[in-house]
């Protein structure tokens, strides 16, 4: 079973904001949303026309993201390429 190498990156921030960063910049729309664990960007996940959120891990090498959705609570790790959850307490979630 594969595992994350990277949960020393995780640190406490909060959303950049309540829906995809680039999306409600540019005007786009986007299917589900994930936010980094390293710097709190939310970016839209790879179902949406802009798959933002691995853009930004492409762009920072931050490794880790959280399902910014209600209810969910998997990580995932883009080098490991494995998801997981935490026994930790409920990130955050937009409205």
């Amino acid at each position: 079973m594969a595992e994350c190498g990277h949960l020393d990156t995780i640190t406490p921030n909060s959303p950049s904001d309540d829906g995809c960063h680039e999306c409600l910049e540019l005007g786009g729309r986007w299917v589900h949303l994930r936010m980094c664990q390293r710097c709190g960007h939310v970016g839209c996940c790879d179902s949406s026309p802009g798959k933002h959120a691995t853009d930004h891990y492409r762009t920072t090498g931050h490794p880790l993201v959280r399902s910014f959705e209600p209810g969910e609570e998997w990580f995932w790790c883009y080098p490991d390429q494995v998801a997981f959850e935490l026994d930790v307490p409920p990130g955050p979630t937009h409205s």
